[in-house]
């Protein structure tokens, strides 16, 4: 299970936890412009816009999870298991494969309106990058400094939907997700007011009572209750250790801990990573589950015009600030 989230101040942040039972080993991965794509269907793309994001690089292909493009888009994928839906191949549209579908709009897309406009042409259709590494289920999405949507391939079609929320997590689909913000409408983040009864003295006796009745479980939709409301009212400093610690603290909202999630096989979802990218500024910041210490990878420091990828291994044992 995983949660991505938007943020704004001077600059525009976007990032996500991926929440997960075991690593693919991933990196923070540099695609230079002229890192030669090529795509099952769509043909070839050898000169595009550079973009930094978290990958698993299996044969030499940057495999995203997520990533933020030097236009200021960023996308990411989360699972979305049990509703998204693959097709064969479509003449009259652009054939995409699950696999490349970030690379193929952040080579291309400065904005999310031009993103959209490739997504209603597009056909997902049912190719594995390998054997090993099938089609993964998942929806999307895709932001700017302007604006916020969500893809979600199902047997339908393929969905669109505007995300004033600026944020997205797993099932159920996101019209659904957003719908349910309807049965929290009563929250804030004032002391509450008593309307329980006339007559009855009820005062607050603690701070945070406004909000009581968030939920705290770790399932998707309740994820997305909660990084909604702490996103919507996270308030910080325009500056960028500001701005970057704020956005580590509202996904720090829906972390996930180790022996809280427990699967079938015995073994346990954490948070294996949760990354903030500054898409203004091409800087990659994360934290693992091992390591809060905050680690960055400025994009703009590496020679953006070469054709190979630049790998960055994620550091993963906790670094700790000796004082005395």
């Amino acid at each position: 299970m995983c949660t991505a989230a938007t943020y704004k101040t001077r600059d525009f942040y976007f990032g996500r936890t991926l929440d997960y039972d075991f690593s693919y080993g991933e990196e923070v991965t540099i695609t230079p412009r002229n890192y030669p794509f090529h795509f099952v269907e769509a043909g070839e793309c050898n000169t595009h816009y550079a973009f930094i994001g978290m990958a698993h690089v299996a044969s030499g292909y940057p495999l995203y999870y997520d990533a933020v493009n030097e236009k200021g888009l960023g996308m990411a994928g989360l699972n979305f298991v049990g509703n998204a839906a693959f097709w064969k191949k479509t003449e009259g549209k652009d054939n995409i494969a699950q696999f490349e579908l970030i690379p193929w709009i952040l080579c291309q897309c400065a904005t999310v309106k031009e993103a959209r406009t490739l997504v209603e042409r597009m056909n997902l259709f049912d190719a594995s990058f390998a054997e090993t590494l099938p089609a993964a289920q998942l929806h999307w999405i895709i932001a700017d400094r302007e604006e916020a949507i969500v893809v979600e391939a199902v047997k339908e079609g393929i969905k669109i939907y505007e995300n004033p929320v600026g944020v997205l997590t797993n099932n159920p689909p996101f019209d659904q997700q957003l719908f349910h913000l309807n049965d929290y409408m009563h929250l804030s983040v004032r002391s509450p007011v008593n309307t329980f009864a006339k007559g009855l003295d009820l005062q607050p006796y603690s701070r945070g009572l406004g909000a009581l009745g968030l939920p705290g479980d770790v399932s998707s939709q309740s994820r997305f209750v909660r990084a909604a409301f702490v996103r919507m009212n996270s308030v910080s400093g325009e500056g960028e250790a500001e701005s970057v610690s704020q956005f580590f603290h509202i996904l720090g909202s829906v972390d996930q801990q180790r022996g809280c999630c427990e699967l079938e096989d015995g073994k346990y979802e954490i948070t294996i990573y949760t990354s903030c990218c500054n898409a203004d500024r091409g800087i990659y910041y994360y934290t693992t589950y091992d390591n809060h210490q905050i680690a960055a990878v400025d994009m703009y420091r590496e020679d953006l015009e070469r054709q190979d990828l630049i790998r960055y291994p994620l550091i993963k044992q906790e670094q700790i600030r000796w004082q005395n």
